[in-house]
């Protein structure tokens, strides 16, 4: 039961995210076609509008990049994750395979063999968290957003080096993660921590955003590298910051890519 429970849950948030984005993410586009000055640049964010639309009314992907499953999966106080959730989780990402259905994008790293159902030997990414209620929340990432992410470590000193290095990574990332982006960036934490934490940074919802993150957005606007890099004045969506305490000798700091195409769905798991 449990194991049905969550591979029903998982298919679903899959199929949801596929297929249309977040409100959020919708109203910025929109709003990044009226804040747009650049004739090319506005021609391309109308096209991913109108892809938007057509996805909807087709019932199809949104891009033919269906992207890496990542997982988040909120259990209650008490509630004991178990092997059984993970092999549920597992079930839906290869029945959304199919019946979606999604470009199998999982091979293995050296020998570039195909697993043909998106797992890793058949596990999924899964990170667990703690919350009121059971929900599962999927974040498919491509790998053109993936692939110019970074992270680095910077003495205690170098606060003043998190911009440079933001800004530094996205000129050199361009238009190869499918611009206008939604960064994720991670401070602190130990080395690995702040990867985690920069792509747990585009769970959030966009909108208002702190002090730091408008300044970070506003500098990657002011580069003009534009939609799909080809120019303009609209070159992120947004910027999300999460930070994490760190050792005092430490000032690890991690960017995540998030392309337009900014997939994200959570569904709710009843469990007794």
């Amino acid at each position: 039961m449990i194991r049905e429970r969550f591979a029903s849950a998982a298919e679903q948030a899959l199929l949801e995210a596929s297929l249309s984005l977040p409100e959020d993410v919708v109203a910025a586009l929109e709003n990044a076609l009226v804040q747009e000055e650049d004739p090319v640049a506005q021609t391309e964010l109308a096209t991913m509008l109108e892809n938007l639309s057509e996805a909807k009314r087709l019932k199809v992907p949104i891009c033919q990049d269906t992207g890496t499953p990542v997982f988040y999966l909120t259990l209650p106080n008490g509630f004991v994750f178990t092997d059984e959730i993970y092999a549920g989780i597992a079930e839906g990402v290869r029945r959304a395979t199919v019946s979606i259905p999604l470009r199998p994008n999982s091979v293995d790293p050296c020998t570039r063999e195909n697993y043909g159902d998106n797992l890793d030997n058949g596990r999924p990414v899964v990170h667990i968290r703690p919350g009121s209620r059971c929900e599962l929340t999927v974040l498919p990432k491509g790998g053109g957003g993936e692939n110019v992410s970074k992270a680095t470590s910077f003495l205690p000193s170098e606060v003043h080096r998190i911009k440079e290095f933001v800004l530094e990574t996205m000129c050199e990332a361009g238009g190869r993660p499918c611009p206008p982006v939604i960064l994720g960036v991670g401070i602190g934490g130990t080395f690995d921590q702040a990867p985690a934490l920069a792509k747990e940074a585009l769970l959030e919802p966009l909108g208002s955003m702190d002090p730091f993150e408008s300044e970070l957005f506003e500098a990657i606007n002011s580069l003009g590298i534009g939609p799909m890099g080809l120019g303009g004045n609209v070159t992120c969506l947004g910027v999300r910051v999460k930070r994490a305490a760190c050792h005092t000798s430490s000032l690890p700091v991690a960017v995540n890519f998030q392309c337009w195409v900014c997939r994200r769905a959570t569904v709710p798991v009843e469990v007794d």
